[in-house]
This record gives C-alpha cells, sequence and structure tokens, in this order.
C-alpha cells in the first residue's frame, strides 16, 4: 500500500538562518540522497519502494514530502525516520541535524492525488531498516503519556474513562496524549501545504498533492489559496492553545472544528504506531470526545459533495467567530475579513 509521509528536518539550534543560496544547497543534497535510494530493506526481507519526493527548504531547516510503497504503515514512518537520520549523519554538510517531525497519512484523496511512479537509478542505494524494537515502542508510548499532561482543556472523562464504555485511566491519557501530538502533526503539514501553494502560486485544486487541504471538504477546494491555507494554520495555533488551557469552549469558528476533525485522524496515526488502542476501542473513545468538544457536526456537513454549495458560507467566513461563543469581532487580527463592515 502507497503511504506518504511529511518529515522535518532542522538545522542546529545555535545555527543562523538559511539563506535562499543555503536552501537551496539543503534541497540539492538531500535530493541527490534521496535520488539514489532504490528500495529500504526491512525485517523478514519487507521491503520499502520509494516511489516519488518533494523538498521545500525554509530559514530553518526543510520539509521533506515522500511518496512509499510499503507493507505496513508503521514500517513507512520509522523506516523513512531511519534513512533520513542516516543520509544526515553520512552527509558532512548536514552533521548537527535532526529529524525533528516525521509522521505518514495513508487518506483516499491523497492515495488519489499520489505522484506516478518514477525510474529507479542503476545504481541505487539499499539501506536496510531492522523494525521497532520494544525499546522504541516504549518510547513511543511514554512521548504520548508525557504529552497528556499538557492538554489541560479536558479531564479524562472527555476520552471514556469513568463511563459505560470501560476505558481505562491510561487508555484516556494516551488519546489525550495522541490529540496533541496529532495538532503539532497538523501545523508541521501546514507549512508544507504553505509553502507549496507560494511556490505554484496558484490554488489546493492546481496541486496533485497537498497535506492538510487535501483532508479538507474538496468541493471548496478552488478557495484553499496561501492566504487560506495561512489562516487555516493560525486557527490552528489558536486551536492548540486553547487546548492547552483549562476549561473548554466548543470551536471557536468553523476552521477550528475542522483542524480537530483532522487532528483527531492524525491522533489515530500515532495510536495505531504505539500500538496502544486498537481502531474499534478508538472509535468508541472518540464518540465521547466528539460529545464534549464540539457543538454540533456542522464542519462534518461540509464533506457531504451532494449539498447544496448556496447554502454554505465562502471559506473566508470559516474564521469568522460564533457570536455566541465568544464575544469578539475576531479571533487573531491575521483572521480579520478586512471587508466586512466595521
Amino acid at each position: 500500500m502507497e503511504y506518504q509521509l511529511t518529515a522535518e528536518i532542522t538545522a542546529p539550534v545555535d545555527a543562523p538562518d538559511l539563506d535562499p543560496l543555503q536552501q537551496a544547497g539543503v534541497v540539492s543534497l538531500l535530493d541527490t540522497r534521496l535520488n539514489s535510494l532504490v528500495s529500504i530493506e526491512g525485517p523478514d526481507g519487507m521491503e520499502i519502494a520509494p516511489v516519488e519526493h518533494s523538498i521545500n527548504a525554509h530559514p530553518g531547516g526543510a520539509i521533506v514530502h515522500w511518496l512509499l510503497d510499503a507493507p505496513a504503515l508503521v514500517f513507512a514512518e520509522d523506516a523513512t525516520r531511519t534513512v533520513l537520520e542516516q543520509l544526515l549523519e553520512e552527509t558532512e554538510l548536514l552533521i548537527g541535524w535532526e529529524v525533528k517531525h516525521c509522521a505518514v497519512t495513508a487518506t483516499d484523496d491523497q492515495l488519489a492525488s499520489a505522484l506516478a511512479v518514477g525510474e529507479v537509478p542503476e545504481n541505487g542505494e539499499v539501506v536496510e531498516f531492522t523494525g521497532l524494537t520494544e525499546e522504541e515502542l516504549a518510547e513511543r508510548r511514554s512521548r504520548l503519556l508525557d504529552a497528556s499532561r499538557h492538554l489541560r482543556a479536558f479531564g479524562l472523562d472527555a476520552f471514556g474513562h469513568g463511563g459505560a464504555d470501560g476505558v481505562s485511566a491510561e487508555e484516556a491519557r494516551y488519546v489525550a496524549g495522541a490529540l496533541l501530538h496529532g495538532v503539532e502533526m497538523l501545523t508541521d503539514e501546514l507549512f508544507g501545504d504553505i509553502q507549496t501553494l507560494e511556490d505554484e502560486d496558484t490554488t489546493a485544486d492546481q496541486v496533485d498533492a497537498l497535506w492538510v487541504l487535501d483532508e479538507l471538504p474538496q468541493q471548496f477546494a478552488a478557495g484553499y489559496s496561501t492566504l487560506f491555507a495561512k489562516q487555516f494554520l493560525v486557527a490552528t495555533s489558536i486551536l492548540g492553545h486553547r487546548l492547552t488551557r483549562p476549561g473548554w469552549t466548543p470551536p471557536l469558528c468553523t476552521a477550528e472544528a475542522l483542524a480537530l476533525h483532522i487532528a483527531k485522524s492524525r491522533a489515530e496515526i500515532e495510536l495505531d504506531l504505539a500500538e496502544v488502542v486498537d481502531g474499534e476501542r478508538l472509535a468508541e473513545i472518540f464518540a465521547v470526545f466528539d460529545e464534549h468538544a464540539f457543538e454540533n457536526r456542522d464542519h462534518e456537513s461540509l464533506y457531504d459533495s451532494t449539498g447544496d454549495s448556496a447554502e454554505t458560507p465562502p471559506v473566508e467566513n470559516w474564521f469568522q467567530p460564533h457570536r455566541h461563543l465568544i464575544d469578539a469581532e475576531t479571533l487573531h487580527p491575521y483572521l480579520t475579513d478586512e471587508g466586512s463592515p466595521a
């Protein structure tokens, strides 16, 4: 099965920002090494085949988008992290760089827009990957539990603990931590989407593959401009901040509800990789969470392409605050609709 991956590679903390020429050099170095890979060899002869990749550099590092053919999601993510870390270690000019974030998704929309398979280099490089060890699984689970401490907007009851389904405190904490990791993943991926839209100077409906914007209702993709993506990033940042503060008010705008909706899908990936909560159990937990987190399911109705689009507010209205929930004209200066009356 094909999986799409996004990885953030960061320069050393004390390094100065990369100028445009250095950014181009980083892209060239990484592109050359990734083009040399013919396959990634895993345990028991399992093979992961690189399909296509793109690299976008910024002053603090680079974001790698990679399409892989792998037998399982867990192997795709961890094999890729291993490969990227190895490439950094073996590239003298990138010594000290780190793989900060690495996550795989496999949604139908993304797979439908996946790039075609490229040609395999004659002298391609084969990289061996040994799979997850028990220690690595334990570390991943520990990170989720540690992250759960920072989610203060909800108690464990919002994840089903103490309810009829018998969700344990540990299960609830795993899901809480994965949700925060999901918001972090969403933030990283939006930076990549913004860079892609800026480079292409177009809207999401004209781009082959995007990370977050491809998971928004696609009948509105023509409205997903660079400005929209930046505003969605701001809305996601507001959501992340609110999740770390005590008390909870339902999503303050449509964009925030959509961001939380997508963050849940990222949390599902994290939990699958950590092998702590299976899909059926997670569905039960998220059913309880949805009752605590959302005021209604209006954001889900936006995915119904059969609806009357004439009755749907334009995408720029998705950032307007729900005035019955918060007494404010705007949630952030960057989200202000300058065309609206004072």
